[in-house]
């Protein structure tokens, strides 16, 4: 056996299908299933059963699934500590953060570190989910968290503020003062009570209606007139279509992490990063806590 035999072979057995295998590999659907077919040939046993709803472990199978997950972490950690040592301003860095911090913060500090480290290839990954760096599925994660994982090393960075917005339009068509009870919000999933946001708010008494469930699709809702929304104010205060309402008071939200294995504190790259960052996120305090000065109704 090699290692890139028991490689594909764990993916399938924990994604459960040919298909997502393949996305988790980055690699092409056939791609998996050759590797698979030629691997139960070479030992001369079927590790899977093929089922309609994806491929099921046979008791091979399942006997091998212990062990190859044994030799896959100490073939990351081996990963982590080779890459750990490394003290070149060069190759690749991993980063995940989430898409809000993305689009509507970090891009161009992104793209100024790409400048100011010209060796550097980014490699950046913008998910709902959240990326293993146990196993190297990034090298630095930037997360909105109030409990950074303790398996985890990095620095606390700042606690950003939320306030309530709607459009400019919406908000010429309502008053938010007289008769708030006209308005409406705009939920994000179903739930017996209203969030906390809602019932801390200037607005608690105002109904929900409609279930939105991303953030910056809640943006494009407000910017579209269909009712207020509760927003960072690193994304609300930067939209010249909308307003916070009266009186304009921001709520404590998440902080903001950076974060990276332990093993790799001392990867030069990784350190410049966490520094850059750092220091940008630093300049954009009053922004991130909602402290600029606001534009008139």
């Amino acid at each position: 056996m090699d290692w890139d035999d028991l490689r594909f072979f764990l993916a399938v057995a924990q994604k459960g299908s040919i298909r997502a295998a393949a996305q988790h590999l980055k690699v092409n659907h056939s791609t998996v299933l050759r590797r698979i077919t030629a691997f139960e040939k070479k030992l001369a046993v079927r590790l899977f059963d093929r089922l309609p709803t994806g491929y099921a472990l046979t008791p091979a199978g399942e006997d091998m699934v212990a062990a190859t997950e044994r030799i896959e972490e100490e073939v990351t950690t081996l990963d982590r500590q080779v890459f750990g040592r490394d003290a070149q301003l060069s190759g690749e860095l991993r980063i995940t953060m989430p898409d809000a911090l993305a689009s509507h913060l970090l891009m161009p500090v992104i793209a100024g570190f790409t400048q100011k480290y010209s060796g550097i290839e980014i490699e950046l990954a913008v998910s709902g989910k959240t990326f293993d760096l146990t196993k190297r599925e990034a090298d630095v994660a930037i997360r909105i968290t109030n409990k950074p994982p303790a398996n985890l090393i990095g620095r606390r960075v700042i606690r950003y503020a939320k306030a309530v917005y709607a459009s400019i339009d919406y908000l010429a068509q309502h008053d938010p003062v007289e008769k708030p009870e006209a308005m409406n919000w705009l939920g994000w999933e179903r739930t017996p009570q209203p969030p906390w946001w809602v019932k801390e708010s200037d607005y608690s008494n105002v109904p929900i209606r409609h279930q939105i469930n991303r953030e910056i699709l809640q943006l494009e809702a407000a910017k579209a007139d269909m009712g207020l929304t509760m927003l960072p104010c690193f994304i609300g205060d930067r939209e010249p279509q909308l307003r916070r309402l009266p009186p304009g008071n921001t709520l404590p939200s998440h902080e903001i992490w950076i974060l990276a294995h332990e093993d790799l504190r001392y990867t030069a790259r990784v350190r410049a990063f966490i520094g850059f960052v750092s220091e940008a996120l630093e300049s954009y305090r009053n922004l991130l806590e909602g402290k600029l000065p606001q534009p008139e109704i």
